[in-house]
């Protein structure tokens, strides 16, 4: 098991800072190895993010709202549709009300790809967490916000 204390080779005048230090770092952590096994897919967590989104919508989605609902808030949203919509992962549908207005929905190709990831991605990052401490945590982390 991680000690933070022993990983980064530090001490703290506290636990509130090592806890928030721990936080960072974990979530560092977490990003590194998501980012690592999305790289083969082509896709970043953000974009697998995006499609997991449209999917669940099961309708066609405006942009501003897949923004709203990203867990990463990124300003690059719309450069990460971009490039998903060049995989033909997702599609741009003109309002014909509206011109500015773009509706954004996931293609077959990315319902594939969703499919395909989903048989290999594992939810293991809290394997040596029980359901009991999960939901402690997860309490924690909505207190902290």
């Amino acid at each position: 098991m991680g000690d933070i204390s022993k990983d980064i080779n530090s001490k703290f005048p506290n636990n509130k800072v090592k806890a928030l230090l721990n936080i960072v770092y974990t979530a560092n952590w977490i990003s590194s190895h998501q980012n690592a096994f999305f790289k083969p897919y082509g896709i970043s967590p953000q974009q697998f993010n995006i499609l997991r989104i449209l999917r669940g919508a099961k309708t066609p989605l405006m942009v501003q709202s897949i923004k709203e609902r990203m867990l990463e808030r990124a300003p690059n949203a719309t450069r990460l549709m971009d490039k998903l919509c060049n995989k033909d992962l997702i599609a741009r549908i003109a309002c014909p009300e509206d011109r500015r207005v773009v509706h954004i929905q996931i293609t077959k190709n990315g319902l594939v790809l969703l499919e395909d990831i989903s048989k290999y991605m594992k939810d293991d990052y809290l394997e040596n967490v029980t359901e009991e401490e999960a939901g402690i945590l997860s309490d924690l982390l909505d207190k902290i916000r």
